[in-house]
């Protein structure tokens, strides 16, 4: 067993390393307290290839593989969430799923504006009536009579990235009465008439990462923008939602390593009763419980990354390590920025320190592409065979 990574993977997160760093670590704590998407920086990062890492080259991508996408993803996470979960959008839900199921014609005209940074992509799936049972939407789209397009009635919720994407894979019914068997993908243009963004979502963590409704109203979609067969919609999204856990497992990584960083830091820079805080039992232990699972956070996540190559050669899925690495690495997230907080003590509730934006970052990666819950039932589900 071989932990080491290639020469080309040491590249790439190096590469990632550098940006993140030199151009994301001093406007981050700016653009959390405006909120303000940072279309500077995410455009910087598709011209370093970072939107579009698992593309191929032929469509405009960087052309490399699922685990070069986590190092990256741990990379700018340390740095930001915010700007992890665009890039994280752009790869894993959006591309992604263009590139599984889309045509030809489709991968060239959705995939290479966006994996150049060129635009930005988007992925409609939840409702307002609708978040974990996303067969249960009312979303719905009907064919014309001439068969020219579909007419799209449709009101999603949460969608990252939605004030400012351009295109958007959505999910809506075809056939209501089938249930998940009756859900179809399609590729949106938002600049077309019909489609409609509500607010700007005020949100606890990822500030600069805008989220909002979106809402379709007799929206005509051309029938070559369907995305896959009719009826084929709940089995691509939840496809894509195998890859999309691993992004988030990696963000989570990305949060926790930059939050442990910070307390190992502060606790050989702080002293109290004449000693460095570090040296003080209860401090250790909290060090040596954030280290361990971090390390182990990585591993489950470097795990699902290598399994989702094997599963594209093979036609498998990638349901189980993809989501026993997102559930253990966002509650590790979310376990060490709460420790880190703590060494930090009022320090750490201080905007004057990063570990409070690390904490409220946390929070969303046990939420979003399938919560904790989630995770587990899916988990127990694939060992068990029960439903």
């Amino acid at each position: 067993m071989d932990f080491r990574l290639t020469e080309e993977q040491q590249m790439i997160q190096s590469a990632a390393r550098d940006f993140a760093q030199s151009e994301i670590v001093p406007v981050a704590a700016a653009f959390d307290q405006s909120g303000e998407f940072p279309a500077d920086t995410i455009a910087k990062a598709g011209q370093l290839g970072f939107m579009g890492i698992e593309v191929p080259d032929t469509y405009g991508g960087a052309g490399l593989d699922a685990v070069c996408y986590a190092l990256v993803m741990e990379e700018i996470a340390a740095a930001d969430a915010a700007h992890s979960t665009i890039v994280s959008v752009n790869n894993s839900l959006y591309n992604n799923g263009i590139l599984l199921f889309g045509t030809e014609d489709q991968k060239h005209r959705y995939v290479g504006p966006v994996a150049q940074g060129e635009a930005i992509g988007a992925y409609a799936l939840t409702e307002p009536q609708s978040g974990s049972d996303s067969s249960n939407m009312r979303s719905r789209a009907v064919l014309s009579d001439d068969g020219s397009h579909y007419v799209i009635n449709a009101k999603k919720s949460w969608i990252t990235s939605g004030p400012v994407a351009d295109f958007v894979v959505l999910f809506a019914m075809t056939d209501a009465e089938a249930g998940a068997s009756g859900v179809t993908a399609f590729i949106v243009e938002t600049n077309k008439p019909g489609f409609e963004r509500g607010k700007t979502e005020p949100k606890l963590g990822i500030r600069a990462s805008a989220t909002c409704e979106i809402e379709l109203t007799d929206y005509e979609c051309p029938v070559e923008n369907r995305l896959g067969d009719e009826g084929a919609g709940f089995r691509i999204a939840m496809s894509v939602l195998d890859a999309g856990r691993i992004g988030i497992a990696a963000q989570a990584v990305g949060i926790a390593r930059a939050a442990y960083e910070a307390s190992v830091d502060y606790a050989r820079e702080r002293t109290a009763f004449g000693s460095p805080i570090g040296s003080f039992q209860m401090n250790q232990a909290k060090i040596a419980d954030m280290k361990t699972r971090l390390e182990a956070a990585r591993l489950l996540t470097l795990q699902a990354a290598w399994s989702k190559e094997e599963a594209l050669r093979t036609g498998a899925r990638n349901t189980l390590n993809s989501s026993m690495a997102k559930l253990y690495a966002s509650e590790t997230a979310m376990f060490v920025a709460h420790q880190a907080v703590q060494i930090h003590g009022g320090m750490g509730y201080s905007k004057e320190m990063p570990v409070e934006r690390y904490f409220r970052d946390a929070k969303i990666t046990e939420i979003y592409e399938g919560t904790s819950e989630i995770q587990r039932m899916v988990i127990a589900r694939s060992e068990t065979g029960l439903r």
